[in-house]
């Protein structure tokens, strides 16, 4: 019986990081002005590395979430403040280079690699932050 359920909370957990994840990919992609989709299929590899960045920021706070969350409730809503946090940090990162988007268009890797970097920093300080 305690299988089934460790299961059953695994299964939860899982599958609702997963639509999180998803609906990160989906929110941070219509706010960004440049088209990560498009240009990783079209091999840029500064938008492939932003956009990781961004993917893994957000992602590692969530499994931080998971493990410390103490319903499922709490697990989303430290998920939507995830997301909420890699949107600042583009926010902030375009203040500081305001042509972001237009470098990682233009296949700049330095762009790419600063906003992928500034955003899995980001993600590792929000997860530790993530404790009670």
């Amino acid at each position: 019986m305690l299988l089934v359920h460790s299961l059953l909370a695994f299964a939860t957990y899982f599958f609702l990081g997963f639509a999180m994840v998803l609906v990160f990919l989906f929110v941070y992609t219509r706010i960004t002005p440049h088209n990560e989709w498009q240009l990783i299929k079209d091999d840029n590899a500064a938008a492939a590395i932003g956009f990781i960045g961004a993917v893994i920021g957000y992602v590692i706070p969530l499994a931080s979430a998971a493990v410390n969350s103490v319903s499922i409730a709490d697990y989303l809503i430290w998920g939507v403040v995830a997301l909420v946090v890699q949107l600042i940090i583009f926010g902030v990162v375009k203040i500081y280079l305001p042509r972001v988007s237009e470098k990682i268009e233009a296949n700049h890797m330095a762009a790419g690699t600063f906003l992928g970097g500034v955003s899995l920093a980001a993600g590792i300080l929000n997860a530790a932050c993530m404790t009670y």
